[in-house]
């Protein structure tokens, strides 16, 4: 395993990466609304991060045709969009994205309503981003990656939900996957040890089911196995000797308190 320290000049050259990543995913809040396609999701993402002069990471990675994986009720991640798939009033839709400034790369994913939406649904969403800051409680300089792992595991199931064990975060750099995988769920060892200038996805992703989940024919859109909802969030952090930055919250965005 090798894991990337970021220079100081790399470190704001991702902060801005993630700066303008953060803007596209609420331009895109912003444009959600029932009857619009996944596709015209996708096509307003893709111009959005060309506008900023970015290249949109996702779009031909390993052959994934989109710029914006877009997920909607009981699909957890990679959702291809398509014109066809038209958003309805009360679904939840998951979206995951990413950019190159300048050589690096940011990732992140939220799932927002599509109109008004159940208590149930809104509370699956609301559980997941709180699982993602009790993880990074933990990411912080001489603490270890799998701490935050469990930290995940342990809030999602507090509240009576799952996480999928078949996907993981990542670090993150000038690739969109380096080294470590860090799971959302606890492990037997306490992996690496933190070092101030990691750069780290944290991604949960949270079933309101069973953690079980399959692919499609397509390959790539994975989803609930017994159909329930599933919910994603994620955010790209340095590890810094005070705690951790999120290089992926809007100014003014406040992490929570959990």
């Amino acid at each position: 395993m090798s894991v990337t320290i970021k220079s100081e000049h790399q470190i704001e050259l991702m902060r801005e990466a993630g700066r303008l990543l953060a803007i596209t995913h609420d331009e895109l809040r912003k444009a959600i609304r029932p009857g619009m396609s996944t596709m015209d999701i996708d096509r307003l993402g893709d111009k959005i991060i060309r506008d900023f002069g970015c290249i949109p990471n996702f779009k031909n990675y390993n052959g994934y045709p989109a710029s914006i994986c877009v997920s909607v009720n009981d699909e957890v991640v990679h959702g291809i969009p398509h014109k066809k798939h038209i958003l309805q009033e009360g679904d939840i839709v998951s979206l995951d994205a990413g950019l190159i400034y300048k050589g690096f790369h940011s990732d992140a994913a939220r799932t927002w309503a599509v109109g008004e939406i159940s208590p149930q649904a809104q509370r699956l969403i609301d559980v997941t981003r709180a699982s993602f800051f009790a993880g990074i409680r933990f990411a912080k300089v001489g603490n270890h990656l799998h701490e935050i792992s469990g930290a995940i595991q342990d809030y999602v199931e507090a509240h009576g939900y799952s996480v999928v064990r078949d996907l993981v975060g990542h670090g993150i750099g000038t690739h969109l996957h380096e080294d470590p995988q860090i799971p959302n769920f606890r492990q037997k060892g306490r992996g690496i040890r933190l070092q101030a200038g990691m750069t780290l996805a944290i991604e949960p992703m949270v079933n309101e089911g069973r953690y079980d989940v399959e692919w499609l024919d397509d390959d790539w859109t994975v989803v609930t196995e017994d159909g329930s909802l599933s919910a994603h969030y994620e955010n790209t952090i340095l590890i810094t000797k005070e705690g951790c930055e999120i290089f992926t919250l809007l100014p003014g965005e406040k992490a929570m308190d959990v």
